[in-house]
């Protein structure tokens, strides 16, 4: 093991000793004595405040990497117990260490697929039950709903262990916490507000894996901002990369993958149109009808700029009127005017800037079924996550359940990446650009079609 990983590099001598005595227990794989620690609400989301430490990193990190002499199946065993018992009670999968790695990151680092996986599979649970409880706040802004909502963790319940968030009526959501066998136990106010407290204080030090320089885009400012095409690159006035001409194999192979035979003729719908990489392959097909939806004031400029392919005279080539068109506008106002026209697609890409997650899947589940022919296919840029292998994991998972939930089969088509000019950081492609938003070797092409 390496000095970086080795337990007194990890646990600092200022560490508190409630914190020393769960990160003990978690390295050393003491599953009795972590079970116990863990009684204490909030255990096993302490850190060590130098190191970033976490039980759930702790109990990771002490296996090291593989080795047929080394290795014994028991403490391994041990060791796969302490994590799923960290994470049964609220360990955070994606917390990052003074490495910035998260337990995650350290277990691919190791070698030990089987915990990576434990925190590729805790990571979907959150981001799934996060989905839930995002939808709940929505539907209950007009305080007039009244339902349930049960959330339970499969895995927990193989042994007879559940996790529970609960709603009823008009009263506010029941906190719970959760023991072996079942066992709820309320939490009281104030050891709430002490937990949150202590955990934020803790949290502080060991922020998100993301570049400090990078702006938090939002849609919003991304709309007011300024843009510059340069150099093969579309970035914002804050230096976010915003479009690059790197991901131009990627563009090629998913208009391969939505048009397979390439034949003239189609329907195709794109939504953002950045630098125009895609919609110009997509233009070279032949199609009877392609739509642009791009809401950016500085995009449209240069689109109807004398440069442009796709200005008014495109839009007047079309074989019939509006064939070829370019809708300004936000796409979740224009896609509700496309399905009350009645317009129906054989191929459609979806690739947005300054958007969350969430704004793709609600795409998928409220406009795909009605925009997308029966036959048609649906393609997105798969960037989800893509700046640590484990993000991407995760949200490779959590997208494909809800697609799933749409009506949609995805088939991933996976993609080697060059990263001769994409491996460092304000170097290669990166020069000009604040922060690496893809930092992997494969890419996850995605083509989705209706279930059956």
């Amino acid at each position: 093991m390496s000095d970086r990983d080795a337990i007194s590099s990890r646990i600092s001598p200022s560490c508190p000793a409630d914190t020393q005595r769960v990160l003990t227990a978690a390295w050393a794989h003491d599953v009795a004595t972590v079970k116990k620690l863990l009684d204490t609400p909030g255990s096993a989301r302490l850190q060590d405040p130098t190191t970033g430490e976490t039980p759930l990193h702790a109990a990771i990190r002490s296996c090291g990497a593989p080795s047929e002499e080394d290795d014994d199946p028991a403490d391994l065993e041990a060791a796969r117990q302490t994590v799923h018992e960290l994470l049964l009670w609220g360990a955070i999968w994606n917390d990052v260490d003074d490495h910035n790695e998260t337990p995650g990151c350290v277990a691919h680092r190791l070698g030990r697929t089987e915990l990576y996986n434990l925190c590729v599979e805790a990571g979907v649970r959150a981001e799934m039950l996060f989905g839930v409880l995002e939808g709940y706040e929505e539907l209950g802004s007009d305080g007039d709903e009244d339902y349930d909502v049960e959330v339970v963790d499969m895995d927990a319940a193989a042994d007879g262990e559940m996790v529970v968030v609960r709603e009823d009526g008009d009263e506010a959501p029941e906190l719970v916490n959760v023991g072996a066998n079942g066992q709820i136990g309320t939490v009281e106010e104030g050891e709430q507000e002490e937990q949150e407290a202590r955990e934020e204080e803790t949290r502080s030090h060991f922020q998100p894996p993301k570049d400090d320089t990078a702006a938090d885009i939002n849609s919003e400012a991304y709309l007011r901002s300024k843009l510059t095409y340069l150099n093969g690159k579309l970035v914002d006035e804050d230096g976010n990369g915003v479009m690059m001409a790197w991901e131009t194999d990627i563009m090629r192979q998913s208009v391969d993958a939505l048009l397979p035979d390439r034949e003239p003729g189609k329907r195709i719908l794109n939504i953002g149109f950045g630098m125009g990489i895609i919609d110009t392959m997509f233009a070279e097909t032949k199609p009877a009808r392609h739509h642009i939806i791009e809401a950016h004031p500085g995009v449209l400029e240069h689109i109807s700029s004398p440069s442009s392919r796709f200005g008014s005279d495109w839009e007047k080539s079309g074989p019939t009127p509006g064939a070829f068109k370019v809708y300004k506008g936000k796409w979740q106002e224009v896609c509700q005017e496309l399905l009350q026209e009645g317009e129906m697609y054989d191929a459609i890409y979806f690739d947005t800037f300054g958007e969350d997650y969430s704004q793709l899947r609600m795409f998928f589940t409220e406009f795909i079924p009605g925009l997308l022919d029966g036959q048609g296919r649906f393609g997105f840029f798969n960037g989800l996550g893509a700046d640590r292998l484990i993000c991407y994991d995760v949200y490779t998972k959590v997208a494909e359940l809800h697609l799933a939930d749409a009506g949609l089969d995805v088939e991933w088509k996976v993609i080697d990446v060059d990263m001769s000019q994409l491996a460092e950081a304000g170097k290669g492609e990166w020069e000009g650009v604040k922060r690496r938003y893809w930092t992997l070797d494969k890419y996850r092409l995605p083509i989705c079609t209706f279930l059956g």
